[in-house]
C-alpha cells in the first residue's frame, strides 16, 4: 500500500499550474479538490476553512481563488452581478442554478445545442460560452 502526505496532491496541483504551494494555498487547495467535482462560493470556503480550523481571511480566499481560476485550476462561474462561483470541474459544460437554494448543477456540454454565435469584435476569439440555465422548484402538486 502506497502512502502519500495528505498534501502531495495538491503541491503537484498548484506546482503544475505555476503557483508556489503556499500553506494557505494549499489547505485551500486540499478543501477545493479533495471532494470531487463542486460548486463553492468564497463565502461558502472560506466557512469551511474556518470549520477546519484553517486560519486564513475572507481576503485571502477570494486571491486565492482568482489566482487558481487564473492558472486553469477552476471556472468562475457568474450566475449574476453578485454571485459567483468557483467550480472544480473545467471541462466544457453548462450549469442549472436553482435559484431557490442558490445551487448549481452540472449539465454535460453535449447537452446543449448553440448555433448562430454572433461575430467576434475585431482582435478577439471566443473563448468559452458559459450557458445558466436559471431553475425553479415547482410548489408540490403542480410537479411534473
Amino acid at each position: 500500500m502506497s502512502r502519500t502526505r495528505p498534501y502531495t496532491e495538491s503541491i503537484g496541483r498548484l506546482r503544475a499550474a505555476g503557483l508556489r504551494p503556499t500553506r494557505q494555498r494549499l489547505a485551500l487547495a486540499r478543501l477545493l479538490f479533495g471532494k470531487g467535482d463542486r460548486h463553492v462560493t468564497a463565502e461558502q470556503l472560506h466557512a469551511e476553512a474556518i470549520g477546519e480550523g484553517i486560519r486564513v481571511s475572507l481576503a485571502t480566499v477570494y486571491n486565492s481563488l482568482h489566482q487558481f481560476t487564473d492558472a486553469g485550476l477552476l471556472r468562475e462561474v457568474v450566475v449574476d452581478p453578485v454571485r459567483r462561483y468557483f467550480d472544480t470541474n473545467v471541462s466544457g459544460h453548462h450549469h442549472f442554478f436553482v435559484e431557490a437554494d442558490g445551487e448549481l448543477l452540472d449539465i454535460p456540454g453535449h447537452q446543449v445545442a448553440l448555433s448562430g454565435l454572433p461575430e467576434t469584435p475585431p482582435g478577439t476569439v471566443v473563448d468559452r460560452v458559459d450557458v445558466v440555465v436559471r431553475v425553479r422548484k415547482l410548489a408540490p402538486g403542480n410537479g411534473a
